[in-house]
C-alpha cells in the first residue's frame, strides 16, 4: 500500500504530540511492508528529503512566510499540496492520512485531484482546546476541522472520549469512527543514567527530587494549577523540586505566578528540550505530572509509565482511559492544586507505593501501547477506507 501521510509537525519540528505520533506510527507501517511518503514542512538544518527505517521523507520548503499564524497555514498548505501533486507523478497513493486541521486543505486537495480516500486523525479539536469558539479565529478553525470530518472517509480518534467529543460535536455517525490510541517506542528508556550528573546539568542539586511537568505552555494543559501546588508540595517534602519542560506564550505569566507563590526558587524553568536531554531528565524524576484541562489522549503520561517514573494527571479526558487510578498512576481532579499536591505529596512520601504504581504501568504499556498494534489497526482502517 502507497500511502501519504501529511503533517505540519514531523521530527526534528516537534511543536506536540503530532510529531511523535507520526513518527512511531510511520515507521512501524513501514516494517510491514507499506511504502510510506510523510509530507511535511520544512526545518533548519533537517534534510529537504531523507530516507529512514524504510521511511521516505519529503520536508517542503515554505517560500513565504507571515506574521499571522492562520494565514501562514493557508500558504504552506498551497506548497504541501503542491509537492503531493508532484509525488503523484512517480507514485500512485493508495491512503491520503492527514493528522489535525492544519493539514486539512492540503490533505482535501489532494482527495480530489489523486481520487484518492483521505483518512484524517483528529488528535484534538478547537471547542476542547480553547474551551469554547470565542474568537474568529477559533470559530475558523473549528470550521476547517469540520470540513477534514466531513471530507474524510475515515476518522480516528485517539481516545473514546475524544470519539464520543468528535461526533458530539461534528455531528457525526459513530461508525465513521475509529478509535486507535496513540502509543510510543518505550525501549528508548531503558538506559542506565547518572541521576545526580543528569541533575547538575539542568542546575539541580542531587539531594532534590524532581517533579516534572513535560508540555507546551498553553492553557489547556494546565501548568498553572501544579504552580499553585507548589506551596505545599513544599512544604510536605522540602526538597521537592518543580522542574517545568517546554514552551509557550504563557511562560512569562507562568513565571509571575511562580513569584506569587513565594515558591520560585523551588521553580525551574527550562523551555525546550532535545530529545536525548528530555530522556534522561525523565528516568532521573521522581514524579510526572500530567496536570491538562484538556487532555484528548495524553502521550506524554505514556513516556512517564514507560521511564518507570510515578504519574499524577488529571481525572479527564483520554488520560482516565490510559491511567487506573492507584494502581497504574494517581488521578486528580483538573485545575485543583490541592488535588495534585495530595497525589505528588503521596508518592513522594511513600517509596514502596511509587515502586508499586510504575510496576503496574510498565507492564501496561508493553501490554497495550506498542506501535506495532497501532500499526495493525491503522492499516485495518486503511482497508476498510478502500472497501467502502
Amino acid at each position: 500500500m502507497n500511502i501519504c501521510m501529511l503533517t505540519w509537525e514531523y521530527p526534528p519540528r516537534i511543536v506536540g504530540g503530532i510529531a511523535r505520533h507520526c513518527f512511531g506510527l510511520t515507521r512501524a507501517l513501514a516494517k510491514r511492508g507499506h511504502s510510506v511518503h510523510v509530507v511535511t514542512l520544512d526545518f533548519p538544518g533537517a534534510p529537504l528529503y531523507e530516507e529512514s527505517d524504510g521511511v521516505k521523507i519529503y520536508r517542503v520548503p515554505i517560500e513565504l512566510g507571515h506574521p499571522d499564524f492562520i494565514i501562514w497555514v493557508l500558504i504552506f498548505n498551497h506548497f504541501l499540496e503542491k509537492k503531493i501533486a508532484m509525488l503523484s507523478r512517480s507514485v500512485r497513493f493508495d491512503i491520503i492520512h492527514a493528522h489535525d486541521w492544519l493539514v486539512a486543505p492540503a490533505g482535501i486537495a489532494s482527495k480530489h485531484y489523486l481520487n484518492a480516500p483521505l483518512v484524517s486523525t483528529i488528535h484534538s479539536i478547537e471547542a476542547g482546546r480553547a474551551r469554547g469558539t470565542h474568537s474568529p479565529n477559533s470559530r475558523l478553525i473549528d470550521g476547517v476541522e469540520w470540513w477534514l470530518t466531513y471530507e474524510s472517509k475515515r476518522i480516528i480518534a485517539v481516545s473514546n472520549s475524544a470519539k464520543r467529543e468528535i461526533e458530539e460535536h461534528f455531528r457525526l455517525p459513530s461508525g465513521k469512527v475509529d478509535v486507535i490510541p496513540n502509543a510510543i517506542d518505550a525501549s528508548k528508556y531503558n538506559i542506565s543514567v547518572d541521576r545526580e550528573s543528569v541533575k547538575r546539568r539542568f542546575g539541580i542539586a542531587p539531594y532534590e527530587r524532581i517533579v516534572l511537568f513535560i508540555g507546551r505552555l498553553a492553557p489547556q494543559k494546565g501548568v498553572e494549577y501544579l504552580i499553585k501546588a507548589a506551596p505545599q508540595i513544599v512544604r510536605v517534602n522540602p526538597d521537592a523540586r518543580i522542574v517545568i519542560v517546554g514552551d509557550g506564550w504563557l511562560k512569562d505569566h507562568l513565571w509571575s505566578l511562580a513569584v506569587q507563590t513565594g515558591c520560585q526558587h523551588k521553580i525551574t524553568f527550562l523551555g525546550f528540550l532535545p530529545d536525548n536531554d528530555l530522556v534522561e531528565l525523565t528516568v532521573s524524576s521522581d514524579v510526572l505530572v500530567v496536570p491538562s484541562v484538556y487532555e484528548p489522549f495524553g502521550i506524554v503520561a505514556l513516556e512517564g509509565m514507560a521511564a518507570g517514573v510515578p504519574v499524577v494527571a488529571s481525572n479527564t479526558g483520554g488520560l482516565s482511559e490510559i491511567i487506573e487510578h492507584d494502581r497504574t498512576g494517581f488521578l486528580t481532579y483538573a485545575e485543583n492544586p490541592d488535588s495534585i499536591a495530595w497525589g505528588v505529596n503521596r508518592i513522594l512520601s511513600d517509596p514502596g507505593y511509587a515502586s508499586w504504581l510504575t510496576q503496574n504501568a510498565k507492564r501496561k504499556i508493553y501490554e497495550m501501547y506498542s506501535w506495532d498494534a497501532v500499526a495493525e489497526r491503522t492499516i485495518e482502517v486503511y482497508r476498510r477506507a478502500l472497501e467502502g
